[in-house]
């Protein structure tokens, strides 16, 4: 896809829609097709990072041990203590609650298993669990810094029932050129998961909250 291309219909949407009083959000819509989703390996589900932060914040919370404890408390939004998980498991709608504020769950790697038993259920029904592909299994001496930022310019891409992505690209208060570089950047990184590559795209459009739909191929 070309970047020329991406900045083109952006300018077109801008120009053709009125002026509103809130933030727009941008996003990207890919059509799929010559895939057969039933099959684990033509199903798609990566983590792309993008070039620049989409303007919303991710909030991140850890699932940890002792080790990671204060690690976890000085960079994340959230820290979950071990001991802690059983208060979890009881509750429900505690746990609901979690995976409905947090955009990502980072998990010290030794405690997986006590972290799917308290919490697997639920996060794993929303697509919230810990995950491998996004570093978000890590050892129990880790810097969690680098990780946290990493995360928040990152965003996952899953079709897996139906051939069509929609994906958040960034508040329309970016500049045309930071859009436009997150939508080669998920582009790029989903073509190449794809078996064919861009054949396997049957087209993709562009669009703000209030506007139509533009199309970029």
């Amino acid at each position: 896809m070309e970047k020329k291309t991406v900045l083109e219909a952006l300018k077109t949407l801008r120009e053709s829609q009125k002026k509103r009083n809130f933030s727009q959000s941008a996003d990207l819509i890919v059509n799929l097709r010559d895939l057969d989703l039933k099959k684990p390996e033509e199903q798609v589900d990566i983590f792309a990072v993008l070039h620049h932060h989409t303007g919303k914040k991710k909030k991140i919370c850890a699932l940890v041990g002792p080790e990671l404890m204060d690690e976890a408390k000085a960079n994340c939004d959230k820290a979950i203590m071990v001991d802690d998980f059983d208060t979890y498991a009881k509750d429900k709608k505690l746990t609901k609650n979690l995976a409905r504020q947090f955009d990502f769950f980072i998990a010290q790697a030794n405690i997986m298993p006590k972290v799917a038993a308290a919490f697997g259920k639920i996060l794993g029904s929303r697509g919230r669990m810990p995950n491998p592909k996004a570093g978000c299994v890590v050892p129990p001496k880790t810097a969690l810094k680098p990780l946290y930022e990493k995360l928040q310019n990152t965003t996952r891409i899953s079709a897996k029932l139906s051939p069509m992505i929609q994906v958040f690209v960034g508040k329309d208060t970016l500049k045309d050129e930071e859009i436009a570089d997150n939508i080669i950047d998920i582009v790029t990184q989903l073509e190449a998961k794809l078996p064919k590559g861009k054949n396997n795209i049957r087209n993709a459009f562009v669009k703000f909250t209030m506007s139509k739909a533009e199309k970029l191929v």
